[in-house]
This record gives C-alpha cells, structure tokens and sequence, in this order.
C-alpha cells in the first residue's frame, strides 16, 4: 500500500511541475529537499484525501514539510489503518500491498 501511495505523489508532484526524477524515499517534501511551500503541501494533501480518503488539518503544514517521502507515505498508511479504510481498488489498508 505504502508504494502506491508514494507512485501516486511522486505522479501528482510531477503533475505539479516538480522535478521527481532524482527523488528518493529519504528526500525532505520541505526546505531540505524538493522545497514544497505551503500552498504545494496544502495542493498535495488535498490530492492525497480525494484518493485516499485520509483527512490533514491544516496546522499539519509545517509538519509534514520537515517530513521524507517515505514518511509521509507511512503517515497516510497509519490514517488509512487507524479509519479502518479501504483503498480505491478495494484492499483494505494495512493488507499487503
């Protein structure tokens, strides 16, 4: 599950016109790596919650900017588990992926 949450916002990342091509699992979303400012953080969050169906508040920004790819991915696959939610092609979160 975790690695297709993170092919789904190395895609949207893309999408967004950032350069993912030398991005790693230990690359910073914030100042230290691919340098995502809030409006991107907030633009990527909310294209995570309508996949995935994962909720982030908005005071979750500056978190998540001091976050890794792997990280973030690993904190939606918590949220995902701790609601108990399925993912789009029907497995539900916490199976194997």
């Amino acid at each position: 599950m975790q690695d297709r949450i993170r092919d789904f916002v190395l895609s949207a990342l893309a999408q967004m016109q950032y350069d993912v091509s030398e991005v790693t699992g230990d690359t910073d979303l914030g100042p230290a790596g691919l340098d995502l400012e809030s409006l991107a953080l907030a633009d990527l969050s909310v294209q995570v919650e309508d996949e995935f169906g994962v909720k982030f508040d908005l005071d979750e920004m500056e978190t998540t900017a001091m976050m890794t790819l792997d990280e973030f991915t690993a904190d939606v696959v918590r949220r995902l588990e701790a609601a108990g939610t399925q993912d789009p092609a029907g497995a539900v979160a916490g199976s194997a992926a």
